[in-house]
């Protein structure tokens, strides 16, 4: 892996280069192996949270890592085309639009000791805002290339908090065109409701079901593209223990090995209905 600049970056994008770089703010990652109509993104997968910000915050690391998506760029990480975020959410959110990425308050509670000084909200928006320069060039050469692309959007959510039954599996699709891509919404369902966990682990998926999909990852891409379909896909935390922090990594495993099957045929059948 290469320390590069968004500038390089985004120049080996348009160059259709193979590459896999840390941005040299440390703030993603970018790997692209082969150039495919399809890509995968983790933007919560990150847990940095730099120093200088430690003291002023309220929240715990483990307040912080309760409400990340951890091991979310694992199960995707075979694939060609991988785009990660390697900062908290706490710090700013990539999943938010630039005017409420830095957070005030998270889930109910002041995040900060003292208000944030300018120059540390500017620092960490100047992230945010590297992180979409280098995803708005990468989207556009694949709809160059190929016509068409489709993204998923991989995130995961603390399903012991809800208080009725909740999906392995959720799809966000109250911002995509559903007339045009409602069949590939359902087949993509279809595909995770076929994944086999371990240890008895029920295995649901629906569409709606705990999240709609209003992330503003899935609403730049939708809003900026008219080829390119994001599917906002949410696994329940089943592959942890949200309350002791303890990772399964036989879990996270069984997802990674089934999508390495699953992801790249869902993607052929998109690109080869939409090609034309």
């Amino acid at each position: 892996m290469e320390r590069l600049t968004v500038d390089t970056i985004i120049s080996k994008i348009k160059n259709e280069e193979v590459f896999n770089a840390v941005s040299d703010d440390y703030a993603f990652t970018l790997k692209i192996d082969s150039y495919v109509p399809y890509a995968c993104a983790a933007v919560h997968d990150g847990h940095q949270f730099r120093k200088d910000l430690w003291d002023n915050c309220l929240h715990t690391e483990y307040d912080r890592w309760y409400e990340e998506d951890p091991e979310t760029k694992n199960m995707v990480i075979s694939h060609p085309i991988v785009i990660a975020g390697c900062d908290s959410r706490f710090e700013y959110d990539l999943n938010r639009d630039p005017e409420n990425a830095v957070f005030e308050t998270a889930w109910g509670k002041q995040l900060w000791r003292n208000p944030l000084p300018a120059n540390e909200k500017k620092k960490s928006l100047q992230k945010h805002s590297n992180f979409y320069k280098v995803l708005h060039a990468l989207i556009a050469k694949l709809e160059e290339m190929f016509g068409v692309c489709i993204v998923y959007d991989m995130h995961s959510y603390n399903w012991q908090r809800w208080d009725r039954e909740v999906p392995t599996w959720n799809i966000g699709t109250s911002n995509v065109d559903n007339t045009r891509f409602g069949k590939q919404v359902e087949s993509w369902r279809q595909a995770l409701a076929s994944i086999q966990l371990p240890h008895g682990i029920k295995q649901t998926a629906k569409i709606n079901d705990t999240f709609q999909g209003n992330g503003y990852f899935l609403k730049y891409i939708t809003n900026n593209f008219n080829n390119t379909l994001v599917l906002a896909t949410e696994i329940a935390k089943v592959y942890c223990d949200e309350y002791k922090r303890i990772n399964y990594p036989e879990v996270v495993a069984a997802v990674e090995s089934q999508l390495q099957t699953l992801l790249p045929k869902h993607a052929d059948e998109f690109y080869n209905t939409f090609k034309n």
